[in-house]
């Protein structure tokens, strides 16, 4: 059995075009690969999308279109990026194979016989059928399942927060689905014993994991560990939310299990490391296994100046590599009374052969020192040694024009300044 496991799309108009674009090419390759079902793991738009709106329309055509070749099933993700009920329309698209939107906690097992790709346009009632378990898992391995998933969508945590408290919501949270999960290991075990594929689907984090910016994730506030994934028994654990591809693994052979997340179908912002791409799951004799499958996600460069950015610099970056098609970033760092001095322009104008250039300044702020108690001395002489002490500033030329300025007439400074100096030939001359 092959299960294509897609994850993140983020369709919206901000990442449209690399959604997009990444999104049909894994559609191709799946359907090219003869997968037999197709798995997306959580947080397929950006945000709630409007019907009509462009992104909701690509998305749609594309899911079609793997629907089509075969079944489908769709994880409720992430609250923010998908509100209850964004998935609901994707139940009706009518297409050749069913698409099962899993947005409550459940099993649910993929019914049928054969692989579906082989089956024709006239057998489509008969294609596959999504059988869903009545409470959060089934009671035995329903008879001619050719696959069982167990679905953990996205939880919200504003709502164990309102249940337990916020202080409590991070450990209680992680606690109840530990709980959950482990519940999951007898059946799956009778499913393995019966030689039908196990498979978890969840969107959320897993302590240890590393982010698409190479930030480890370690806290209590997160949904899973390996351990608790692991103890489900499922096969495969197909993971949404971390945009970076990475997987854990323990057993051999037939006891196998595989932890994974597909990570992101595209490159959506700058400094994202790793490969972009989906999963393909191969289930057999010898055990489970996947392997990522790239997408033609953007190229993006990074180019940072510690102090104003440097044109000359900046213009050998762009001729020593083709920036065609290349994201590039540019980041610099510089003290407040310099930052009139970057010319944005001229650095635009440096990189024009690139894709977009996005332009990010670091402004250092003045900082003002005070010297401690400064206001409790009562003369001026004293309040300027006490500066110069705090600043580390030669205070005697400070204090001689200090004396100056306070024992000595202010129509005497004004001729003293305007009367040129003795050896000042033109100004004698004049």
């Amino acid at each position: 059995m092959r299960v294509v496991h897609l994850s993140d799309l983020h369709y919206g108009p901000r990442h449209l075009e690399e959604a997009d674009r990444c999104f049909s090419a894994a559609v191709d390759r799946a359907i090219e690969l003869a997968v037999d079902v197709a798995v997306i793991s959580g947080d397929a738009t950006d945000h709630a999308l409007d019907l009509h709106a462009p992104a909701a329309l690509r998305l749609l055509a594309q899911v079609r279109r793997l629907a089509d070749h075969c079944p489908v099933l769709m994880l409720q993700g992430t609250w923010s990026h998908e509100p209850p009920g964004t998935l609901s329309v994707f139940r009706m698209l009518g297409s050749r194979h069913r698409i099962f939107v899993a947005d409550r906690i459940g099993q649910v097992a993929l019914m049928g016989s054969g692989s579906s790709g082989d089956l024709s346009v006239t057998d489509a009632p008969a294609a596959d059928l999504w059988l869903a378990s009545e409470g959060p898992r089934f009671a035995e391995v329903p008879p001619g399942a050719r696959a069982v998933f167990t679905c953990i969508p996205a939880i919200n945590k504003a709502a164990v927060a309102a249940a337990v408290g916020a202080t409590a919501a991070a450990e209680a949270q992680g606690e109840q689905l530990a709980r959950l999960l482990q519940g999951y290991a007898g059946i799956h075990g009778l499913a393995r014993s019966a030689g039908v594929p196990t498979l978890a689907v969840s969107h959320g984090t897993v302590f240890g994991c590393v982010t698409e910016h190479g930030v480890p994730m370690a806290g209590f506030d997160h949904e899973f560990t390996t351990g608790a994934l692991f103890s489900t028994g499922a096969q495969a654990t197909l993971l949404g939310h971390i945009h970076r591809h990475q997987a854990w693994t323990q057993g051999e052979g037939e006891r196998r299990q595989c932890i994974a997340y597909a990570g992101s179908i595209g490159r959506f912002h700058h400094g994202e490391q790793g490969d972009k791409g989906f999963l393909l799951w191969e289930f057999g004799p010898d055990g489970v296994d996947c392997r990522l499958e790239p997408t033609p996600a953007r190229r993006t460069l990074d180019i940072v100046f510690e102090g104003r950015p440097d044109l000359d610099q900046l213009r050998e970056a762009a001729s020593a590599q083709e920036l065609a098609g290349v994201s590039v970033r540019v980041r610099w760092t510089v003290a407040d009374e310099d930052r009139h001095e970057v010319d944005r322009g001229a650095i635009e104008r440096a990189l024009a052969g690139a894709a977009d250039v996005q332009l990010e300044g670091r402004i250092v702020p003045v900082v003002r020192t005070r010297a401690p108690g400064i206001s409790q001395l009562v003369s001026l002489a004293d309040k300027v040694r006490a500066w110069a002490t705090a600043t580390d500033v030669h205070a005697p030329p400070l204090l001689q024009c200090l004396e100056r300025v306070t024992t000595t007439e202010p129509e005497d400074i004004v001729a003293e300044a305007l009367t040129p100096p003795a050896d000042d030939v033109s100004g004698a001359d004049a």
